[in-house]
């Protein structure tokens, strides 16, 4: 098993694909769909274009959906929800499929999605990504960071560190035999520093004081928490996000 962290979804490489591919966004798309799903959400749907979104969706009753959009770290009007995990309460989301569009996280799905297996991973549920690596052992492996807009994101790289320390530790290989890229070892460095404290590394982060300024500072308590949830988002047809 050999890992790949790649900073941004431009800077995985285009005329190839992996056996496994896992997108990272921790704040905050990755974080919600992994608690949407815990919380009993039928599936996660997801898309870049708002307007496809709204065109898709209206195919499903009210009940039965829930439309998530944000741009800026901000809620896109008309829509029930943003991007804040806190929102998704069982009571809401239980037996709906969600239908979401962010900044950065969605477009990092639809780069991936022709992979063999497409999976979600945050901070919260960091345990569940790893012991699914650990059991099906994938030959190339994709840990791919949103960043913001094009642009590198210290959070999401302290996550793909995350994830590939615990592969280490837990699988008991030494980083430098299952990393693929020096983007491992240095996104393990970079988790190891701050492990004991992730809320202080979202704050030091850019859009961490972005959703600060947005008075979210419940959601970045939230997003830092390790291994929470043990659920895994997997892609089941393009596009289309449920537990796996």
């Amino acid at each position: 098993m050999k890992l790949f962290i790649y900073h941004t979804p431009e800077l995985t490489p285009s005329d190839r694909a992996p056996e496994c591919a896992i997108a990272v966004d921790v704040l905050r798309a990755t974080s919600t769909m992994a608690t949407v799903l815990a919380a009993g959400g039928e599936a996660i749907q997801v898309f870049s274009d708002l307007d496809q979104l709204i065109e898709v969706s209206e195919k499903w009753s009210q009940d039965k959906r829930l439309r998530a959009g944000e741009r800026g770290g901000g809620k896109v009007p008309g829509f029930e929800l943003g991007n804040s995990p806190l929102d998704c309460t069982s009571e809401l989301v239980d037996g709906r499929r969600l239908f979401i569009s962010t900044t950065n996280g969605t477009r990092t799905l639809q780069r991936i999605q022709g992979a063999k297996t497409v999976l979600t991973g945050a901070f919260v549920n960091r345990k569940a990504v790893v012991e699914y690596l650990l059991s099906h052992r994938p030959e190339t492996v994709w840990i791919v960071g949103s960043g913001w807009e094009g642009s590198y994101s210290l959070e999401d790289t302290a996550c793909a560190g995350a994830i590939a320390y615990s592969v280490s530790k837990l699988g008991n290989i030494p980083p430098e035999e299952i990393a693929g890229n020096d983007e491992v070892i240095s996104a393990i460095a970079l988790y190891s520093q701050w492990q004991d404290n992730l809320l202080g590394l979202l704050h030091h982060a850019s859009h961490g004081q972005r959703l600060l300024r947005l008075d979210c500072h419940e959601d970045l308590k939230y997003c830092s928490q390790t291994d929470i949830l043990d659920v895994l988002p997997m892609q089941q047809e393009p596009g289309v996000l449920k537990k796996g």
